[in-house]
């Protein structure tokens, strides 16, 4: 515990609180799986908590690590971050509540007084935590927060990120004149506006993450776009290892490419599931316009990276040559 209290000095204490609330969430979640054989359309209930407790804890301990190492406007930052802290716990904690109530939290227009809160939080909260993630990003573009490398790896995560998190916003308006009646785990009917499918409803899916086999579901892209922030910090600290091996890798120039190169792939990647939902197909059911269109991507990206290597090996022998010809 001190080891893991010392390694987090000067991160951001109220997301790690989140954090902290987040894996407690996780752990009670698991718990409901084990013990609770209530189930909503075929999911059971205490998935989706499990789901968006692992999802908050991950981000809120990314951003509280981000936060600590600004240069500039620290305490602006610092209640920036407390805002997506205190919101994404209010918001997770009713996605919880309404679990543990065998009821659906999204998309529920039942005018349930319960269920109104949570509806009036979610309306509240969303926004919130956009415009805080938005801000966050905005002021690391204007900071240098590592090397190059690192640098790069924060502002593309966090932009992509941001364009994760502004497709809930899309999600909220898919199928919204497709009103539709469903029954809870309490064995009452809900009425519904809305869902994560596009050209099918909710219910059924893929194990554990639910994202349908029928056709396109938002939460795909949606997911995709908001974890690029860890993806490309995993691959900026990939890269830095590396460099321990590598000598063409020592240039921080050229991991910045390399990150720069992984940043525009994983665009193309999240254009593309975005592009497959928002037609109506399933992720596991790709059509040959999608399977081109994710071919394009890989191939381009292949063709950077590659470019960028033999850049950097060419780099690294030509400083190479004067230690030799001495």
């Amino acid at each position: 515990m001190s080891s893991v209290l010392h390694t987090t000095r000067g991160w951001h204490r109220p997301l790690l609180v989140n954090t902290a609330l987040m894996l407690s969430l996780v752990a009670v979640s698991i718990v409901g799986l084990l013990v609770d054989d209530r189930a909503l359309l075929g999911e059971p209930v205490w998935v989706k908590p499990l789901k968006f407790g692992l999802s908050f804890a991950v981000y809120a301990a990314t951003l509280a690590w981000l936060l600590g190492r600004l240069t500039r406007a620290r305490r602006f930052g610092w209640w920036v971050g407390t805002v997506f802290a205190v919101v994404g716990v209010i918001e997770v904690g009713v996605v919880a509540f309404a679990a543990a109530r065998g009821t659906f939290s999204h998309f529920n227009q039942s005018e349930e007084p319960a269920n109104q809160a949570v509806q009036t939080i979610f309306n509240l909260g969303i926004p919130g935590i956009f415009v805080a993630n938005l801000i966050i990003a905005i002021m690391v573009l204007f900071q240098r927060t590592g090397d190059r490398a690192l640098t790069r790896a924060i502002r593309t995560g966090l932009a992509i990120s941001t364009v994760g998190m502004f497709l809930a916003f899309w999600i909220v308006s898919v199928n919204v004149e497709d009103p539709r009646q469903v029954t809870d785990a309490r064995g009452e009917t809900m009425p519904m506006v809305g869902g994560h499918g596009v050209g099918t409803p909710d219910g059924g899916g893929l194990p554990i993450l639910n994202w349908s086999t029928e056709g396109g579901d938002m939460r795909v892209p949606h997911f995709v776009g908001l974890h690029g922030i860890q993806v490309m910090l995993l691959l900026a600290i990939g890269l830095t290892a590396l460099a321990t091996r590598y000598v063409w890798l020592r240039d921080e120039r050229t991991r910045a490419r390399l990150v720069g190169v992984g940043a525009a792939g994983y665009s193309g990647l999240l254009a593309v599931v975005t592009w497959q939902a928002m037609r109506g197909q399933s992720l596991i059911h790709p059509d040959a316009a999608t399977l081109t269109a994710f071919g394009t991507v890989v191939v381009l990206t292949g063709l950077a990276l590659a470019t960028v290597v033999a850049a950097g090996k060419r780099a690294a022998a030509r400083s190479e040559e004067p230690a030799l010809t001495r």
